[in-house]
C-alpha cells in the first residue's frame, strides 16, 4: 500500500488521474479527476481518493476533459497494491452501466464491494501470500457420464478450445445429471489452470452444490454471497482477484468480482428470476453474464429444466445452441402430475389439503417415504381482517397487508420489514377478539398437518425458519437421512435439491402465480411447477406430484398434466409475440418516488407534460405503481413499451434530460423489467 503525502517531495512531477469512484451518487457520472506526485498511474489502478469529508475506492480511467485546473484538484490518498482491473472488466462497467442507465459509480461499487478497511485487508493477504502457491483442485472421483452427457461434455470442450464466445443452453429435465455435464467442462478449466464461475439463483443452493463439486474434484470451490462473514469475504475477495481461487460458486452479485482469468460463466436454473435485481443497479445476472462472456470470448453454459421464453427465442435465432438431456439418470423416472380441482375435492373449512392429496399422503407415510408440500407464501397468513368492520391490518409504511407469524406471535411486512405485536382488537372499530386470519402460510399447512398426521416427523423449509447455511445443512442432512417425513417450504425447496426419500409433492395452492398481471405469469407458473414437482421420484419408485388448482382448465395445468411442453412454450411465444412483449418487444419503467406525496404528484406531471413522442414507442402512465406506497415513500411510475428495435435507453435519456428533478424526489429507471412491483 502506498500512502502520498502532498507537502513531501515539491519538486516531483505532478500528473493529473481521471478516476472512476465506487460511489452511487450520481455527480460527473462517477468520473471526477485528481492528481498525484510522482508517476502516472496504470489504467485500472485501484486507488483511494477523498470524496467530500470521507475517502472511497477508486480505479484509474483513462484522461478525461479538464475541467479544472490542476491545483483546484483533490490528491490521491492511496494506491493500493493489487491487480489493476482489465480493460475488458472497465469495458463491462461501462457497458452495463449505458444498458441499465444506472451511474458508472453504482456500477464500480458491485466490482469492489468491500468497505476501505477491508481493502486494506485484501492487500494484506495479497502481499502475505504473495509466494504461496496454491494448486487447482484434484478430476478425485472420474465423472461418470451417460452417453447424452459425453455429448454434452464434448459440446463444451470445443468451445473452450476455441476460446471463444458461445452460449449454450443445457436443457435438461430434473435429475438428469445437468450438474456432472457442466463439470466436465469445468474440470477442462482447472487442466488450464483457469478460472471458472457458477452462478446460483438462491443462497441455500450453494452448500448441496460445493458438496458434490468437492465429492468429484476433492477440494471444495470457493463460495460468494450476502451470507458469507466478513473475514471470510475478505479472504475469498483475495483468493478471487489474485487468481488462487480457481471455482467460485456465487449468488448474482458474484457476476462483477474481477477475475483475472475467467474461461466460463455457468448460470444453473437460468431461468430464475431471483436473477433480477431490482434496487440500486437493476440488473439481470443471466442476461448480463451473457454479455460479460461476450466481451471475454470465452463460453457460457445457461443449465435449466425449464429453459427461460429469452433463452428459447435466441435458441430460434440461433445465438444459443440447445444442448439436451432427456432422461433422468439410472432408472429413475418423470413424476407423474396429477390436477387435482379444488371445486369438485374441496378440502373442509378452513383447511386446505384437499381429501386426496390427504390420502397419498397416508399413502406415502406408511411406506415409509418422504411428501414435500409446497406453497411459495411465507408466515401463517397472508392478511388479517377484522370480521365486524372489514379493516385489513396494512403496513404503516407500505401499502401492503402485514402477514401473520403465529409462531412469533407478530405481524410482518415482507417489503419493509415492519413488525407489530399481534392483538385482539381492532385498530379500525376497537372489536376484541374479531380479527380473523385470512388464507394459508406454511405456518398454517404445518399446523394442519400436525392435526392430520400427529405422528408425523416434519420440518419447514422457508426464509423465516432456514435464517443461515448452518441451520440448513442441518435440515438437509435430516431430510437426506430420512429422519423427516413431510417437509413444508416455500420457493427454496423448488429448485436443486436432491432428496432421495422423496416421493409425493403437494402443491398447495398453484394457481398462486397467475394472480396479477404479470406478463410472464403462465411462464412463471409452468416453471416453478415443473421444478417443485422434479424434486420427487429421483430414486426408487416413480415419484408422483398433485397440484391443487380451482382452474384446471387453464393451458399451463393442461399442459402440465399432458406433458406437452412444446405446445405451451409454442402458444407463450405466439401470444407475446403478438402482443410485441418480451422477447420479441421491450419494456422499461420509469418509478418517481418521494415523501411529500403533493410535490411528487407535480414533479410527475412535469414529467409527463414533457412526454416525447417516439416512433415505435408507447408510453403509458403516469399512474401510482402497484405497490403505491413502500417504505415511506409515494410511488409512481411510466411504462414503455417498445419494437425490439428501438433504442429505449437513448428514447430514456433524452426525455429525462430536459427534467431537472429536486433531491427529494428519486428517479429508478427498471429496464426490462421482471417485477411489477
Amino acid at each position: 500500500m502506498t500512502h502520498f503525502n502532498a507537502k513531501e517531495d515539491i519538486k516531483a512531477s505532478v500528473f493529473r488521474l481521471t478516476v472512476m469512484v465506487a460511489t452511487a451518487l450520481p455527480f460527473a457520472n462517477g468520473i471526477l479527476d485528481y492528481r498525484i506526485k510522482g508517476k502516472a498511474l496504470k489504467l485500472g489502478t485501484i486507488v483511494v481518493v477523498p470524496l467530500g469529508k470521507r475517502y472511497v475506492t477508486g480505479v484509474v480511467m483513462e484522461a478525461g476533459a479538464e475541467t479544472l485546473a490542476m491545483e483546484k484538484l483533490r490528491w490521491i490518498e492511496t494506491v493500493l497494491d493489487l491487480p489493476p482491473l482489465s480493460q475488458q472488466m472497465l469495458d463491462f462497467i461501462r457497458w452495463v452501466s449505458a444498458w441499465t442507465l444506472s451511474p458508472l459509480g453504482a456500477v464500480l461499487k458491485m466490482v469492489l464491494p468491500l468497505s476501505l478497511s477491508s481493502m486494506e485487508k485484501v492487500e494484506q493477504l495479497v502481499l502475505e501470500n504473495a509466494k504461496v502457491i496454491t494448486k487447482a483442485p484434484s478430476s478425485a472421483n472420474a465423472l461418470q457420464l451417460t452417453a447424452e452427457q459425453l455429448i454434452a461434455a464434448e459440446k463444451f470442450k470445443i468451445a473452450l478450445d476455441a476460446n471463444k464466445f458461445k452460449a449454450f443452453v443445457l436443457d435438461g429435465v430434473t435429475g438428469s445429471g445437468k450438474t456432472e455435464a457442466y463439470f466436465s467442462a469445468i474440470d477442462a478449466v482447472l487442466k488450464e489452470d483457469k478460472q471458472a464461475l457458477i452462478l446460483l439463483p438462491e443462497i441455500a443452493l450453494s452448500p448441496a452444490l460445493k458438496d458434490r463439486f468437492t465429492q468429484y474434484f476433492g477440494s471444495p470451490p470457493d463460495l460468494w454471497h450476502s451470507g458469507l462473514s466478513p473475514a471470510v469475504r475478505i479472504k475469498t475477495y483475495r483468493r478471487i482477484i489474485d487468481g488462487t481461487a480457481k471455482v467460485i460458486i456465487g449468488a448474482r452479485s458474484a457476476l462483477f468480482l474481477p477475475f483475472p482469468a475467467l474461461k466460463m460463466i455457468v448460470v444453473d436454473e437460468e431461468h430464475d428470476h431471483s436473477f433480477k435485481q431490482n434496487d440500486h443497479v437493476p440488473y439481470h445476472a443471466r442476461d448480463m453474464a451473457v454479455m460479460r462472456a461476450k466481451m471475454q470470448n470465452i463460453p457460457i453454459i445457461l443449465a435449466s429444466a425449464t429453459p427461460s421464453l429469452e433463452s428459447e427465442v435466441n435458441i430460434d435465432s440461433e445465438r444459443y445452441e440447445r444442448v439436451c438431456l432427456t432422461s433422468r439418470i439410472g432408472t429413475a423416472k418423470l413424476p407423474q402430475i396429477e390436477i387435482i380441482d379444488l371445486r369438485v375435492h374441496t378440502p373442509p373449512r378452513q383447511q386446505w389439503l384437499s381429501p386426496l392429496l390427504r390420502e397419498a399422503m397416508d399413502e406415502v407415510l406408511k411406506a415409509g417415504e418422504q411428501t414435500l408440500l409446497f406453497l411459495n407464501r411465507r408466515g401463517y397468513a397472508p392478511m388479517m381482517l377484522c370480521r365486524t368492520c372489514g379493516n385489513r391490518i396494512t403496513c404503516p409504511n407500505c401499502s401492503a397487508w402485514l402477514v401473520l407469524h403465529k409462531k412469533i406471535n407478530s405481524l410482518r411486512c415482507h417489503h419493509c420489514g415492519h413488525k407489530a405485536t399481534l392483538t385482539d382488537e381492532c385498530s379500525q372499530c376497537g372489536d376484541v377478539g374479531a380479527l380473523v386470519a385470512c388464507g394459508p402460510g406454511v405456518e398454517r399447512v404445518a399446523d394442519e398437518v400436525a392435526q392430520l398426521f400427529p405422528n408425523a416427523r416434519q420440518a419447514i423449509l422457508s426464509s423465516d425458519s432456514i435464517t443461515n447455511q448452518k441451520i440448513f445443512g442441518e435440515v438437509n442432512e435430516a431430510i437426506t437421512a430420512g429422519e423427516v417425513d413431510i417437509i413444508i417450504g416455500t420457493q427454496m425447496v423448488a429448485k436443486g435439491h436432491h432428496f432421495p426419500h422423496l416421493k409425493l409433492v403437494g402443491v398447495v395452492d398453484a394457481d398462486l402465480g397467475l394472480a396479477g398481471g404479470d406478463l410472464r405469469a403462465a411462464e412463471k407458473t409452468w416453471q416453478l411447477m415443473v421444478q417443485v414437482s422434479g424434486r420427487a421420484g429421483r430414486t426408487g419408485r416413480l415419484g408422483r406430484a398433485f397440484l391443487q388448482t380451482t382452474a384446471p382448465e387453464t393451458a399451463v395445468f393442461k399442459a402440465l398434466q399432458s406433458g406437452e411442453r412444446a405446445a405451451f412454450i409454442a402458444a407463450e411465444k405466439a401470444a407475446r409475440e403478438q402482443a410485441l412483449m418480451p422477447p420479441y418487444g421491450r419494456l422499461a419503467i420509469i418509478t418517481l418516488s418521494g415523501t411529500n406525496e403533493v410535490k411528487l404528484q407535480q414533479e410527475i406531471q412535469h414529467m409527463a407534460s414533457l412526454k416525447p413522442n417516439f416512433t415505435h414507442v408507447e408510453i403509458l402512465g403516469p399512474a401510482p405503481a402497484p405497490i403505491s406506497y413502500l417504505r415511506g415513500r409515494y410511488r409512481y411510475w411510466f411504462l414503455l413499451k417498445a419494437e425490439k428495435k428501438v433504442n429505449l435507453q437513448q428514447v430514456i435519456s433524452d426525455w429525462l434530460a430536459a427534467l431537472t428533478l429536486p433531491s427529494s424526489i428519486r428517479c429508478q429507471i427498471d429496464i426490462d423489467p421482471y417485477h411489477f412491483l
